[in-house]
């Protein structure tokens, strides 16, 4: 795989094939990864996976005018044929006044910080068995494990690079290390399925295959015999494996690009009062080992930590150059490049800071409530907000847990959802969007 700068470099080489074409700007992403997977399935090796992979994407400008394209032959003779193709097509593209590079004005330049991304360490096809088996093993000594799923492990190794034509070259690796366990529970018309993992920049911060396959297990049977819940409005709580889904959805509210196409409920709610004074959601994407760190964006802006809500309002929206020059404002560092096509907007490790009461004491006031656990479908509307999912979890009796729930479903707004939002103490901090367990009082939940 290449180093960063030899990226770095072929991600330029691409810009001067396409000025050479006739571009008056353009820029050019480089990535490649390589991985390695193992799966078990009660005891036995069940799949090998390797694979190995490099792409280039290319924007280009002609004027107002752009054109993306993407490639995964990098011989010089296809990267010339790319660059030609990619000025033609923006040749006969129609204008777009908000088209363009980042303002160079504002690019952050090398040397870029070390978030410590990278574990050069591979730990090969037998430690991979040797821990997807060690998971599935302590899955299946869980009491009431009736099958497994399989276990699998992986390793995986990237690179990313970007350069643009006014001025911006930067590059940087990453690494990548899983384990999962999925078991079943219960016999014949009974059965249930649950799971976990974990995924992780350093092998060695990794919990213990076993307590990942416990868990797992755990999991499947605390899900046997279900029973239904009354239809109703009653307080719903979010475990952290679902709660970030919430958060995820006001992240997708306040993309720029939604704003500007007025396909946001956040639209117009700028400055409101949002959720409690008390509540602060915060990004840092320069969090050592985060899963989702980045010196840079997609576009070659410095990307920096923040608050994304603060006192209970959001501090403003996410954008790229062109969202920003819609809106009449300056892009935040938030663009995302994929292999092909203009910027996205994505956000680096999320967390909303936890609350004072346990998990316990945020629930043993609820007469009647559920916790949701599992959640199902994509019943959500950008646009209105309005929010209905399937879900799994367990009923909530006089302050307690009182066992498994299935087939319910859950809604709202989520505009009332955040005005209601009280979160526990219990934060985790290993996914990309970390939210500890969420009460949401006065949602609907249609069950029996």
């Amino acid at each position: 795989m290449l180093s960063p700068q030899e990226a770095t470099d072929r991600a330029a080489d691409l810009i001067a094939r396409a000025r050479q074409a006739g571009a008056d700007a353009a820029d050019a992403v480089y990535s490649a990864n390589a991985s390695e997977g193992i799966q078990v399935r009660l005891g036995k090796l069940e799949d090998v996976e390797r694979s190995e992979g490099e792409h280039m994407g290319l924007r280009v400008f002609i004027g107002q005018r752009s054109a993306s394209i993407g490639s995964s032959d990098l011989s010089p003779a296809a990267l010339d044929e790319l660059a030609e193709r990619a000025v033609a097509m923006a040749r006969a593209a129609p204008e777009d006044r908000f088209a363009g590079l980042a303002p160079a004005e504002i690019l952050t330049h090398a040397p870029f910080a070390d978030f410590d991304l990278y574990d050069p360490a591979d730990p090969g096809a037998e430690a991979l068995r040797a821990a997807a088996e060690e998971a599935e093993d302590a899955a299946r000594a869980i009491e009431g494990v009736t099958n497994s799923d399989g276990a699998s492990a992986s390793a995986g190794f990237s690179v990313f690079a970007l350069a643009t034509s006014h001025g911006f070259a930067g590059g940087y690796r990453g690494s990548s290390h899983s384990v999962n366990a999925s078991m079943v529970a219960g016999d014949g018309a009974d059965k249930q399925r649950d799971s976990n993992w974990r995924h992780t920049r350093h092998r060695s911060d990794l919990p213990s295959p076993a307590e990942i396959g416990a868990l797992a297990g755990t999991r499947a049977v605390q899900r046997l015999r279900p029973g239904k819940l009354r239809s109703g409005p009653m307080p719903v709580v979010f475990d952290p494996r679902v709660s970030s889904g919430i958060i995820g959805h006001l992240i997708s509210a306040m993309s720029g690009s939604a704003i500007a196409r007025r396909s946001s409920f956040l639209l117009d709610k700028r400055d409101a009062q949002l959720f409690d004074p008390s509540l602060r959601l915060a990004e840092n994407p320069h969090t050592p080992r985060g899963t989702r760190s980045r010196p840079f964006d997609g576009e070659g802006l410095p990307t920096t930590p923040r608050n994304l809500v603060e006192d209970g309002r959001i501090t403003g929206w996410l954008m790229d150059s062109a969202s920003a020059r819609q809106l009449g404002e300056s892009p935040t560092g938030h663009a995302a490049r994929g292999g092909g096509g203009a910027p996205g907007v994505t956000v680096g490790n999320v967390h909303l800071e936890p609350g004072e009461l346990s998990v316990e004491e945020l629930i043993a006031d609820i007469t009647e409530g559920v916790l949701v656990t599992e959640l199902i479908g994509q019943g959500v509307n950008g646009v209105t907000g309005d929010y209905s999912r399937g879900a799994n979890g367990l009923r909530i009796v006089n302050g307690q847990i009182a066992g498994p729930v299935a087939e319910f479903t859950v809604a709202g707004n989520l505009l009332a959802m955040f005005a209601q939002m009280k979160p526990a103490n219990d934060l985790e901090w290993h996914r990309p969007i970390n939210v500890p367990t969420l009460r949401i009082d006065g949602m609907t939940v249609a069950g029996d």
